[in-house]
């Protein structure tokens, strides 16, 4: 490979590697052609990009990347597809969903919601991680919750109440 394709390579794992919010590197090789086509096509319909990447282009993409990823240098061995996406959680479903029938894909590392995760023990956790808009959506619910509580209490403390202003009135 020229010196030239690569560059375009490093360059164009960098766009995506800024663009994409979360991607995780995992391990496909073993899976045969049918299983690593229905991945690709189980990714496509959840919105997550499939990518294989030579290690040493994908390290200097996250290098000149504006994410700070040192820590994913050390996953960057043997096999590895890099799995973009937007929602955090979203490949590690896919990846829990897919080994049911399959030993692949093995997660190596992660970066979601800025945060690192090593190793394929992580799987549960970021299961498990809640997007940004996940996260919105539970702390309105929170605050809308007692005044629910409050508005339901006065409409029907305002008919007992009223009730008992008819009843007083019919006895005089």
């Amino acid at each position: 490979m020229k010196r030239t394709e690569k560059e375009v390579i490093i360059n164009d794992l960098q766009e995506q590697i800024n663009s994409y919010s979360h991607f995780y590197l995992t391990d496909i090789s073993g899976l045969n052609a049918e299983d690593t086509s229905n991945l690709r096509r189980l990714c496509f319909k959840q919105e997550v990009k499939l990518v294989v990447a030579k290690n040493t282009l994908l390290r200097k993409a996250l290098e000149n990347s504006e994410k700070n990823a040192d820590e994913l240098y050390d996953a960057l061995s043997g096999n590895t597809t890099v799995m973009f996406t937007e929602t955090g959680n979203a490949p590690a479903k896919l990846i829990k969903d897919f080994r049911k029938k399959h030993d692949k894909p093995l997660l190596k590392a992660a970066f979601v919601e800025e945060a690192i995760y090593l190793g394929e023990n992580q799987l549960d956790a970021l299961v498990s991680v809640k997007s940004k808009d996940e996260l919105i959506a539970d702390v309105v619910s929170l605050l809308q919750s007692p005044m629910k509580t409050l508005l339901s209490q006065l409409q029907s403390g305002g008919d007992t109440i009223h009730g008992v202003l008819e009843t007083l009135k019919e006895k005089e």
